[in-house]
């Protein structure tokens, strides 16, 4: 039972803590992108929308997911919580309390995951929206 909870634990941490990796990685891939880009090099504005939105799609499906990723492992460390305390036979409130204290730490994860995700999903949205509105000044 207890390598099942480690199992369970470190799978959905060590899955969160990747997708922090990859969704942090392409942001600050796209952000020394996007500063380097000069409207005036495109002729076509589908081209540098292109750019700009590449891989954008991904920051935001990380943040919007990571949540539900943490309160997946928050549900499964409770109900390990549970299925251990029915095995023994007795009721131990600092059993409950420890095993559910350490389940919600994977909700914690998933939001710090999120939030910064998010914001800089928007940030880059935002940046792209601007480099499209330049083109639109420059060429129209």
């Amino acid at each position: 039972m207890g390598w099942i909870k480690y199992c369970v634990d470190w799978g959905i941490l060590g899955f969160l803590v990747l997708l922090s990796i990859i969704s942090m990685g392409i942001v600050l891939e796209r952000w020394l992108t996007m500063r380097k880009i000069r409207v005036a090099d495109f002729a076509d504005k589908g081209a540098l929308e292109l750019v700009v939105t590449s891989r954008l799609h991904l920051v935001a499906s990380i943040g919007s997911n990571a949540p539900y990723i943490g309160l997946l492992g928050t549900v499964l460390g409770i109900m390990l919580t549970f299925y251990g305390l029915g095995a023994s036979g007795f009721v131990d409130s600092g059993k409950i309390m420890t095993g559910l204290a350490l389940a919600l730490k994977s909700t914690a994860v998933g939001l710090v995951v999120a939030i910064p995700s998010v914001a800089c999903y928007n940030l880059l949205l935002r940046k792209a929206k601007v480099l499209l509105l330049k083109w639109d000044l420059h060429h129209g």
